[in-house]
């Protein structure tokens, strides 16, 4: 059983990115952070570890358990355990929307959709990891394509009046066929918008495949890109939720499954007012 002061630390290691959650034993998260994976995902995985502990002002001695998940977990040695990214995010979007019901995570190089109850376990669950056209990869081509960043890119995308249909189901092809549709004259906004509707509906496609009840979360990296949010929502004519945290949700769900190891306790620890997410430090 943990003391009144105990920590845990959930790390996940995705093929773009590695983030990091320092979460107090009582379900506060203290801080997050992230850094590129790289090639060296144990130096990436350790690296952010160091930083955690300096940010949350914390030793080794003080964290109780460290919980591994993502793309490289297997590589995360100095972890206690590790867990599958499906699990872990349904239990972050559960933490972070009790309502939620369906979720999806959308990373770099791989799209989850999962269906959870109303404990945040999963009932069943989807994947798309043959392709990256479904993926924050595609955005990031297209975005390229066009000499903008991904921030430029959701904003401009929001303008859209006319979106472009974008048939490339290929990261490959796609960068090329938007410079087609710019030669051609076609605006910047509804080319990118158009791009962003293409991976909505492959998305939108996988969670139909475990079933679409409300509510609906989306999670990972690209849970901030307001262009893909709008798309998705116009896919599923439901508003998502998303927050500044969504995109650490397998590093929450990484850490709320320490708590429960350690613990001993099958009910999830909720946020409550004086520790809501919302008052977390970001990187």
């Amino acid at each position: 059983m943990m003391g009144e002061e105990g920590y845990v630390i959930g790390v996940d290691s995705g093929s773009t990115y590695t983030k990091g959650v320092v979460m107090h034993v009582d379900g506060r998260i203290v801080v997050t952070d992230m850094t590129m994976t790289g090639i060296r995902i144990l130096e990436s995985a350790n690296k952010l570890y160091r930083t955690l502990l300096e940010k949350a002002g914390l030793s080794e001695s003080d964290v109780a358990y460290v919980v591994g998940t993502g793309y490289g977990r297997y590589q995360i040695t100095f972890g206690h355990v590790q867990v599958t990214e499906i699990s872990a995010h349904g239990l972050a979007a559960h933490y972070l929307f009790p309502r939620t019901h369906t979720v999806l995570d959308m990373g770099g190089q791989d799209t989850k959709a999962i269906r959870i109850n109303d404990k945040g376990e999963v009932i069943d669950f989807t994947m798309n990891d043959k392709c990256a056209a479904g993926t924050g990869r595609f955005i990031e081509a297209a975005s390229r394509a066009l000499g903008l960043n991904l921030r430029q890119a959701s904003e401009i995308a929001l303008n859209a009046r006319r979106p472009v249909k974008i048939t490339s189901t290929c990261t490959v092809f796609a960068e090329t066929e938007v410079l087609e549709h710019l030669a051609a004259g076609e605006r910047l906004e509804d080319i990118l918008y158009g791009a962003y509707l293409g991976i909505a509906t492959r998305s939108v496609g996988l969670l139909r495949r475990v079933g679409v009840e409300p509510e609906v979360t989306f999670q990972g990296g690209v849970s901030l890109n307001k262009g893909m949010i709008k798309a998705v929502e116009e896919m599923l004519h439901m508003k998502v939720n998303t927050s500044p945290l969504t995109m650490y949700g397998g590093a929450i769900g990484a850490a709320l499954y320490g708590l429960k190891q350690l613990t001993g306790k099958e009910e999830m620890i909720m946020p409550t007012a004086d520790r809501a997410p919302r008052e977390v430090e970001s990187a």
